[in-house]
C-alpha cells in the first residue's frame, strides 16, 4: 500500500473523474486506507487515494463492536488493518417483528398447496438472520464514504453476514485486493495529454481557482463583481498576441471586455458547482459563498426541523426536493441544488442532521 496523501492543488478536474474506472465501483480499499483518505477540495464527499477518486467502497472484515437503534445498526468492522463504523439501515421488514403464531398457523395451511404468507415470513426471518450480526461474525459492506461526527465511516447501501466456516471468502478475498492495488490502486490515475488537452491550464480555469482562493483566504462571505476583478488581470495580460506583421491589426474586444467575460463565466460555472449563489437578482448582483453564508444554513435547518414533524416526513426525514423547494419559498428562489447538497453535506458532518436514507433527511 502507497501513501494516499494528496496535494488539494494538483487534484485531476472533477469533469475528469469519470475517465478513471475506480471512480465508478466499488473500490476494494483496505480500512487503514479508506481512513487516510483525503478529502477532495473540489467537490466533498470524494476523496482520493494515490490520485484515484473514490466514494464507494467494498470491505469485507470481522464485526468487533455493534450499536442498534429503531432505525439502524452501526458495526464496527476490522479487516486486520484497522476499524472503521458501518451505518447499516434498516428496512421495513427488519423493523416489524416476526410473530411465531402467525407463521406456524401458515405453515400449517402450505400443506395443501403453496402459501405466499408463509414463504414471505420465511424470507423476512431469512433477512434478518443474515443482518442481525454479532461480534466475531464476518460481514461484507458496500456503500460511500462520509466524514460525520469527526469520523471517518461508510454508510451502507448493501451488507449481509457471511457464512465462512473453512474461510474460503476470507482467503479469496485476501488472494484478490493485493493484486487489485498492484494493478490498478497503486498506479497513479494519469490522463494523456490528448485527452486533458488544455482543460487544467485554460484561463477559466485558472480564474475559478484564484477567485476560490481568494474567498476561502479572506473568509468572505459576500462580495461583489469588482471585488475579485481585478485578481484576473494578469490572466488578460498574459494572452498571446497573434497579429502578424504584415496586416492591419483587426478590431476585437478590448481587455476590459475580455476581462468582463472572464469573470461572468468564472462566476456562472462557480454558482454552476454550487460553490457561489446569487440571494437576489439585482443590477449590482451580491455574490454569496455557500459554505459561509450562516443565513442559509439556518434556513435549512428550520425547515427539516419544523417539517419533519408532519407525519408525512416524521418516518424517513425530510427529501432533498421539498427542502429545496421550501428554502427557495422561504428564503431565496435562486438557491440551487447543487448548493444545496454543499449545505446538507455540511451539516451532516458536523451532526446537526443524518441521512435516513437517499435523499432523506432529518434533524438531529
Amino acid at each position: 500500500m502507497q501513501s494516499a496523501t494528496k496535494d488539494s492543488g494538483e487534484e485531476t478536474p472533477s469533469m475528469l473523474w469519470g475517465l478513471d474506472p475506480v471512480f465508478a465501483a466499488y473500490a476494494k480499499l483496505y480500512v487503514r486506507d479508506i481512513l487516510q483518505m483525503t478529502e477532495s477540495t473540489q467537490v466533498p464527499g470524494i476523496y482520493f487515494y494515490n490520485s484515484h477518486p473514490v466514494f464507494k467502497v467494498d470491505v469485507l472484515g470481522t464485526v468487533v463492536s455493534k450499536r442498534e437503534r429503531d432505525d439502524f445498526f452501526c458495526y464496527g468492522v476490522d479487516d486486520g488493518t484497522g476499524v472503521i463504523n458501518c451505518l447499516c439501515w434498516k428496512n421495513d421488514l427488519l423493523k416489524e417483528e416476526g410473530d411465531p403464531t402467525k407463521l406456524g398457523k401458515h405453515t400449517d395451511g402450505a400443506q395443501a398447496g403453496f402459501n405466499p404468507e408463509a414463504e414471505l415470513e420465511k424470507l423476512r426471518r431469512a433477512q434478518q438472520s443474515r443482518c442481525h450480526l454479532e461480534i466475531g461474525e464476518l460481514l461484507r459492506v458496500r456503500g460511500s464514504v462520509k466524514t460525520a461526527r469527526l469520523q471517518r465511516e461508510i454508510t451502507a447501501s448493501v451488507y449481509y453476514k457471511v457464512n465462512d466456516p473453512v474461510m474460503a471468502v476470507q482467503i479469496e478475498w485476501m488472494m484478490e485486493v493485493p493484486q487489485l492495488y498492484r494493478q490498478c490502486y497503486d498506479k497513479p490515475f494519469l490522463l494523456q495529454p490528448d485527452v486533458m488537452g488544455d482543460f487544467a491550464i485554460t484561463p477559466l480555469n485558472k480564474a475559478t481557482n484564484i477567485i476560490k482562493d481568494f474567498l476561502k483566504q479572506k473568509a468572505m462571505s459576500r462580495f461583489r463583481p469588482y471585488d475579485v476583478q481585478d485578481l484576473l488581470q494578469p490572466l488578460i495580460s498574459s494572452e498571446p498576441q497573434t497579429e502578424s506583421a504584415d496586416q492591419e491589426p483587426v478590431p476585437g474586444p478590448s481587455s476590459f471586455q475580455k476581462l468582463s467575460q472572464l469573470l461572468n463565466q468564472a462566476l456562472q460555472l462557480l454558482q454552476d458547482e454550487g460553490f457561489l449563489y446569487c440571494r437576489v437578482k439585482s443590477q449590482e448582483d451580491v455574490y454569496h459563498v455557500t459554505a459561509e453564508d450562516k443565513e442559509l444554513f439556518m434556513a435549512v435547518k428550520d425547515v427539516i426541523r419544523e417539517d419533519s414533524k408532519r407525519a408525512k416526513y416524521a418516518e424517513k426525514g425530510c427529501h432533498i426536493l421539498h427542502i429545496l423547494s421550501a428554502v427557495r419559498q422561504r428564503f431565496s428562489l435562486n438557491v440551487s441544488r447543487t448548493a444545496l447538497e454543499l449545505v446538507l453535506t455540511s451539516l451532516e458532518c458536523s451532526s446537526d442532521i443524518i441521512s435516513t436514507s437517499e435523499n432523506h433527511y432529518i434533524l438531529i
